[in-house]
């Protein structure tokens, strides 16, 4: 007899709570191996493909593609042990559950032990996210009208501990004066998602229907909507907490990057891996750190402390077609050229394939934006919060420049320094800028100060 196992969405670490299913990988009735990848989901961080820790035939799957679920809920069930699709009732998989059968921590995933396993009543739900994609079919709904926009039926406050799990859907139940007492959760035994409070937002910021007058004709006017989730969500709560947060400032300074670039055509002319541009701009940054660390710290608000931080973990703005996304490079300030230059490429294609791990996109002490690629020539950065400085790195084009007292055609590069006004003042912020401009334009600067 077949044991049916129900393999829950894991703890994916980093602070996750939820996650949007991108794809399923499996159908129902599959037979699928242990630690088989069956579905990929997008978090706040990475797109992720989450192996099944059970080996079987696939019974049933819970949400379709684009549903968010919460850290927990059911993903799939399986029949360990059968040999062609067998029925699955829930009791079954109860008694699989009460019997110890659990499944094992999948590795590199981030298991709480702080907290004890806590087990879940399993009770029929009508929402989307705990029903089964088999489930049987659901009742026609009857048709509404399109002008006048609709309001869900709040029920009756209820006392008692309000179902939810997410501290970002409280913060934006807080932010947009919803009362998480009068939502029905959607999610499983009534769990509210967020899904759940952007309904109810929409609802209240819906206008109210004009009056027509009965000769006019009726004139539908509706802007696309687009999700705010997922790392377009992600960067969105970053930005603006680094808005609100921290009290930058900006300067910027031109620099004749001739030589710079002389030295790289020179390097990646013996032959060997090729060095980019990118490369040697974050050396220089990672030398410049050394010598004012003020840079390469965080504020701690809770202890009104600054915490300087003793290695350079540099991150570099990345655009892919999921969005910006900031991979960071452990340890650059221990890294030679070729050895930024490789890791840079291996990050890069990762996140524009969506394979990075949020491992990969969490814990940078300084940014490098090389927006210069977009052919721009000068921007203000915007700090990735919680760090305390971000360079920012123009087009490198011929312009007219004053070289040995000479008009001359130049490389010329803009460089913006955005720094927390906090941790340093304008001459600390100065002298880092003035003295990567001074490495950029001689590189010589550079090899004196190793």
């Amino acid at each position: 007899m077949p044991q049916v196992m129900e393999f829950k969405l894991p703890d994916l670490g980093e602070g996750l709570t939820e996650a949007e299913i991108v794809r399923w990988l499996v159908a129902v009735g599959d037979v699928v191996a242990i630690d088989q990848p069956v579905v990929e989901v997008e978090t706040a961080k990475a797109m992720v493909e989450v192996p099944c820790p059970y080996g079987g035939v696939v019974t049933a799957r819970f949400g379709e593609e684009g549903t968010e679920l919460p850290v927990g809920a059911p993903l799939i069930t399986v029949a360990v042990g059968a040999a062609s699709l067998p029925q699955a009732p829930a009791a079954q998989a109860a008694e699989a559950e009460a019997a110890g059968n659990v499944p094992r921590p999948l590795i590199g995933y981030g298991e709480d032990h702080s907290r004890p396993a806590r087990r879940r009543r399993v009770r029929p739900v009508t929402a989307a996210v705990s029903a089964p994609v088999v489930a049987a079919p659901v009742a026609p709904v009857a048709p509404v009208s399109p002008v006048a926009p609709v309001v869900p039926v709040a029920p009756a406050a209820v006392a008692g501990p309000v179902p939810v799990i997410s501290p970002l859907v409280r913060k934006l139940a807080k932010d947009g004066g919803v009362d998480l007492r009068a939502l029905t959760g959607s999610g499983p035994e009534g769990l509210i998602l967020r899904a759940d409070v952007e309904a109810a937002l929409a609802a209240l910021r819906a206008p109210e229907p004009a009056p027509v007058a009965a000769a006019a004709p009726a004139v539908a006017a509706r802007g696309e909507r687009i999700p705010l989730k997922g790392v377009r969500g992600a960067v969105a709560e970053k930005l603006s907490r680094s808005r609100r947060e921290i009290p930058d400032a900006t300067c910027w300074v031109d620099a004749d990057a001739t030589e710079l670039m002389a030295a790289r055509a020179a390097m990646n002319a013996v032959g060997g891996p090729k060095i980019s541009v990118l490369a040697l701009l974050a050396r220089i940054c990672t030398a410049a750190l050394a010598r004012y660390p003020e840079l390469n710290s965080t504020v701690d608000l809770a202890a009104k402390e600054i915490v300087r931080l003793p290695s350079v973990h540099l991150g570099f703005a990345a655009q892919t077609e999921r969005g910006l996304v900031v991979p960071v490079v452990r340890d650059a300030q221990h890294r030679n050229p070729e050895s930024l230059s490789a890791e840079f490429a291996r990050l890069t294609e990762l996140a524009r394939a969506g394979k990075l791990a949020p491992a990969d996109l969490t814990g940078g002490t300084f940014t490098l934006n090389n927006y210069g690629v977009f052919g721009v020539d000068g921007s203000t950065p915007i700090i990735n919060h919680p760090e305390a400085a971000m360079l920012g790195v123009g087009r490198i084009i011929d312009k007219p420049w004053v070289h040995e007292g000479q008009l001359a055609v130049r490389k010329v590069v803009q460089l913006s320094l955005t720094f927390d006004h906090r941790v340093c003042d304008g001459g600390t912020a100065g002298g880092f800028l003035r003295y990567v401009a001074d490495c950029v334009e001689s590189p010589a600067v550079l090899l004196r100060s190793l």
